[in-house]
């Protein structure tokens, strides 16, 4: 009897490490996006360069382009959800906070992640899951208690960026979320997130243009290389990847990479711009990641014998969509 994926089988757990890493760089590559272009052009560029590349992957694997019935509206709602809200929220919390404490409240993906899931895709969710996000989530707490405490603005500007972090936080909770349902399964994933990215693109852009005017361009080779970066990259490559992890072991536990993610970021951080690691930082990494190692590490189960027959007990570790 085969069992189902979980995020340590080989095949979940090698696209989850390279998502996890490529998305812990961007927070200090999206830094560099703000400025001179306003955040919203920015992010706009970001994804119509990734659904460029999107379609040309598409057209190289001889796929067909076009969407059938109700995916268009369903591509529509998930390109505004993920690479509208989700971005510009994104972006300009950073803003207002600092790149690291706006990585470390995405780690808090995970509970929207998992009560959605439960909700709309009946996602199962062990007591051992629990228990270690549990822990993983007072681990963050203290990497925020961190953040905040080492803010440099005041404490409206927090609030503000905080505010608007968690709102790209649900955002991109729906997304994910939407990535379980049976109509995005029943479409070529490539061609879903093109049409998805293109449509995110579209409304980045009429936003950007009703609140800050027509287009606005940076053309030195750092902002034109984070948009590539960002767009090819940290979109094109990862998102594709990330969503086959959601449609394998449910939106819970592929929300596990946001809560990597800032201890990956922070990590760059320390490198190029001289983050210095408190107690408070250290201390939330390590129990974040031992959450984390609770919740997906299953204790071997011996078999039960039942006369000449042995049954060995299906792998119930992770979530499975139904």
């Amino acid at each position: 009897m085969s069992t189902t994926p979980s995020l340590l089988t080989p095949r979940v757990l090698l696209p989850f490490l390279f998502v996890t890493l490529i998305w812990g760089s961007t927070w200090i590559v999206i830094t560099g996006q703000l400025g001179v272009v306003p955040p919203s052009w920015s992010v706009a560029y970001r994804f119509f360069t990734g659904a460029a590349a999107m379609f040309a992957y598409a057209l190289w694997r001889r796929e067909r382009l076009l969407l059938s019935g109700w995916a268009w509206g369903f591509a529509a709602t998930l390109g505004l959800a993920q690479f509208a809200f989700n971005f510009n929220f994104v972006y300009r919390s950073e803003l207002h906070i600092t790149s690291g404490l706006v990585a470390v409240l995405f780690a808090l993906l995970i509970v929207p992640n998992t009560l959605l899931g439960r909700i709309f895709l009946k996602t199962k969710v062990e007591g051992r899951f629990l228990a270690g996000a549990g822990i993983a989530i007072v681990g963050v707490g203290l990497m925020i208690l961190h953040e905040y405490r080492a803010a440099t603005v005041g404490a409206g500007e927090v609030l503000l960026g905080t505010a608007l972090a968690l709102s790209g936080v649900m955002s991109a909770s729906i997304s994910n979320v939407m990535q379980g349902a049976q109509i995005a399964r029943a479409q070529s994933m490539v061609v879903m997130i093109a049409w998805a990215m293109l449509f995110g693109a579209i409304g980045d852009a009429s936003f950007a243009w009703i609140t800050t005017g027509p287009p606005v361009i940076e053309t030195t080779p750092a902002y034109l290389a984070g948009v590539l970066y960002l767009g090819v990259v940290a979109s094109a490559v990862t998102f594709p990847l990330y969503f086959t992890i959601i449609r394998a072991v449910g939106p819970g536990q592929a929300a596990w990479s946001s809560v990597v993610i800032p201890i990956i970021a922070m990590g760059f951080s320390t490198i190029f711009e001289g983050y210095r690691w408190a107690p408070l930082s250290i201390a939330g990494g390590a129990v974040a990641l031992v959450g984390l190692v609770i919740a997906v590490v299953k204790r071997p189960e011996k078999p039960s014998v039942s006369g000449n027959m042995v049954s060995v007990p299906v792998n119930e570790a992770t979530d499975k969509s139904r």
